[in-house]
């Protein structure tokens, strides 16, 4: 069963405001305290929950308080070991790689060293630790299967940290942004101040289906996680478990939004030097790496050469895997990257019964609430073997078949 997650963070994210979202719904503590003493942090902390308000709205405050006398210097790879040899569920062990291996990654390109050399007061705190277990701890609790969250402001000015003064946006909130293709709302208007943290963005950058405006839903559950900073509003962020309207032919969620908006990246390189055979295994295994959508156009280049423009569309969390696919199976030396936005309708997944046995369709959702069909085309020439049929037959039947239940598929 789908669990559809709604996080609307108009003054940022952080850890301990996600986490105490997740204890305003519901979460028990025994949740968050038992895969944390798996990690042998049982006696390192101690989390104090009050209910307060921020400019008259209610919500819970969480401060993870230290008990570790002389806290020991973690670096990143002493960190993936220990969460690598912990008794933990597998689901949750590996949404806490992903999330501190993004941290992680980002604090190496900020600080010029490897991921391996990054210390425990990038990523390895204790109070890091319980923010990143607890939240992704307590989004499988509740099923979340799902994502979406409001673009965050990232702050502006600066705050102290271990090295001294650091702008802000945190330069590694910022390279997590890079890195994930995630909008950063302006800041314009707000005082001086950390709005977003780089725990914060990491985690829901490893959650987030996309960022953007919410979908139309039905919400079910609400909860409120405040922030330490007091500014000139109300500190908050909501974390709603949601439903979305019901579909009455499938019975599944659907967006009954148009049209839906999502931030893709486009990569692209000009090759001149490379044979037919090599671009079709190219596009291939960009394909295989995750690409959303892969052409090329030729194109006319120095000295009279012709070549081919190759262009790339890759959701953000895929950017880096491709990217080692141009360099390992491509002569280029360079590769452009931009992001942009992309609208999309609504799609869904069908199966229909013909004459000649079941067909998988594509269907997409056009603004004027009606839905447009294509049938698998892999279907249609299993069936055209299956029966000694031509193509052009076997799609005539299925034509038919669909116009037959048209009026049935129509939500």
């Amino acid at each position: 069963m789908s669990q559809l997650a709604l996080i609307d963070c108009p003054t940022g994210l952080a850890g301990n405001m996600l986490l105490a979202a997740l204890l305003d719904l519901g979460l028990p503590q025994e949740v968050i305290d038992a895969p944390l003493a798996a990690l042998g942090l049982a006696q390192a902390y101690r989390l104090v929950v009050d209910e307060r308000r921020s400019a008259g709205l209610r919500g819970l405050h969480l401060e993870v308080e230290l008990r570790e006398v002389s806290p020991p210097h973690r670096h990143w790879g002493d960190l993936r070991q220990q969460i690598l040899a912990a008794p933990l569920d597998g689901a949750l062990q590996a949404k806490v790689l992903e999330v501190f291996s993004l941290l992680a990654e980002a604090e190496a390109v900020v600080h010029g060293v490897t991921p391996e050399q990054v210390h425990f007061h990038e990523v390895g705190a204790v109070d890091a630790l319980v923010d990143v277990v607890g939240v992704c701890a307590g989004l499988l609790h509740f099923g979340v299967t799902e994502l979406i969250c409001s673009p965050p402001p990232g702050g502006h000015g600066s705050v102290a940290a271990a090295h001294g003064p650091l702008p802000l946006p945190a330069p590694a909130v910022l390279e997590i942004a890079r890195q994930r293709g995630v909008e950063l709302a302006s800041a314009e208007g707000f005082p001086p101040a950390e709005l977003t943290t780089p725990t914060g963005l990491a985690l829901v950058a490893c959650w987030a289906d996309r960022f953007g405006v919410a979908p139309s839903h039905i919400p079910a559950s609400i909860g409120i996680g405040l922030g330490s900073r007091q500014l000139d509003r109300a500190n908050l962020l909501r974390l709603t478990l949601a439903a979305a309207p019901q579909d009455p032919l499938t019975k599944q969620a659907f967006t009954q939004a148009p049209e839906i908006q999502e931030v893709v990246l486009e990569q692209q390189a000009q090759i001149d030097d490379a044979t037919a055979e090599d671009l079709a295994f190219l596009i291939q295994a960009l394909r295989k790496a995750g690409a959303k959508e892969v052409f090329s156009q030729p194109i006319a280049m120095k000295k009279g050469r012709t070549g081919q423009l190759l262009t790339v569309l890759v959701d953000p969390s895929a950017a880096v895997a491709l990217r080692r696919v141009w360099w390992q199976h491509s002569s280029s030396l360079g590769v452009r990257e931009s992001q942009q936005l992309r609208w999309v309708l609504p799609r869904r997944s069908l199966e229909i019964a013909t004459p000649l046995g079941s067909v998988r369709l594509k269907q997409a959702q056009l603004p004027d609430g009606r839905w447009r069909s294509k049938p698998e085309h892999d279907d249609l020439i299993a069936l055209a073997s299956r029966h000694n049929l031509g193509l052009d037959q076997v799609r005539t039947i299925v034509v038919q078949a669909l116009t037959a239940l048209d009026g049935e598929l129509q939500p």
